[in-house]
């Protein structure tokens, strides 16, 4: 099939710097993409290597006293740890459905931008993706599943044998990639259709599976160009972070004479915060109204369903 690129992408910018609208969906669907990064920091080294003597840092008598100590406080604050567990579960669940009624809004914004509709508002939006919530949460919530029974078996073999399991498994792991790039791009296929079309979950699957099927070329191409595009424009917005945390990083052995610079750089950070979730909502809009697009085009119209993809004045 003739896929024109071009237009799509430069389609895709025209509806959402028109409809800036979208820019808030943009915000919200991120919020189901970006899962709390950060691995947790290293903590210091001399701490735990052994002493001159070469004997351990800690006898069997201090961690005993220590892991009685870490026992009781469990027991002292098991209501408030069992409070706190619950508040993230609840706080996940809360951002994982703003994320999903975030990409919802996308699909319908583009959709109805694309079939003429000259202004967008949020109400009308959100309510309108209402109905498809639970299709599009089932559908993530089965990919995550599926991620999750993949890499269980992985890491528990890698931690069994200390780490020799993921040398053996690493050429499958090297498979698993592109499958997971493949599985991707079904589901953006997918969830589109459960949209535009108004599918059912399975039948949704079936179209995007459909779809991706029927043009492996034009979406391997919008794949990468979306995806280098998107991490190199996501690297040039946060450069600011990078800069604050690299000197940082740098100077870590200057951190015992003063924290000054740790408090400078997390001031700069923190202060920049809502600029790095402003454009990563930009660039989350654009991405989804471009993968809504490519659907649009590639697809063949189902009953009475318009499949457009003209600018309109």
């Amino acid at each position: 099939m003739n896929f024109d690129f071009g237009k799509v992408l430069s389609r895709s910018w025209q509806i959402i710097w028109k409809h800036k609208v979208l820019w808030i969906f943009g915000i919200l669907a991120s919020c189901a993409r970006s899962n709390g990064g950060g691995g947790g920091g290293g903590g210091g080294g001399n701490r735990y290597q052994s002493g001159p003597s070469g004997n351990p840092p800690i006898s069997s008598d201090e961690f005993k006293q220590v892991m009685n100590q870490v026992g009781q406080f469990l027991q002292d604050h098991l209501l408030i740890i069992i409070a706190i567990i619950l508040a993230i579960i609840l706080l996940s669940f809360v951002f994982y459905a703003l994320g999903m009624m975030g990409r919802i809004g996308l699909i319908k914004g583009t959709y109805k931008a694309e079939n003429g509709a000259e202004r967008l508002s949020f109400a009308e939006l959100w309510s309108e993706s209402m109905p498809y919530f639970w299709r599009i949460f089932g559908l993530n919530f089965l990919l995550s599943l599926l991620i999750i029974i993949l890499i269980v078996p992985f890491v528990i073999l890698g931690l069994v044998t200390a780490g020799i399991g993921f040398l053996c498994l690493l050429p499958l792991l090297c498979i698993l990639v592109p499958i997971s790039w493949a599985l991707m791009v079904i589901i953006e296929q997918a969830q589109t259709a459960i949209v535009i079309e108004d599918l059912g979950m399975l039948d949704g699957i079936r179209r995007g599976w459909e779809i991706a099927r029927s043009n492996i070329g034009p979406m391997i191409i919008m794949l990468l160009i979306l995806g280098i595009g998107g991490a190199i424009v996501g690297v040039i917005v946060a450069i600011p972070i990078i800069f604050a945390v690299v000197p940082l990083i740098i100077g870590a052995g200057r951190l015992k004479e003063s924290l000054a610079p740790l408090w400078i750089a997390l001031g700069c950070c923190v202060a920049y915060v809502p600029v790095l979730i402003f454009f990563n909502g930009i660039i989350t809009a654009y991405i989804q109204t471009a993968w809504t697009l490519t659907f649009m085009q590639l697809a063949k119209p189902k009953e009475n369903t318009p499949i457009l993809l003209e600018p309109h004045a």
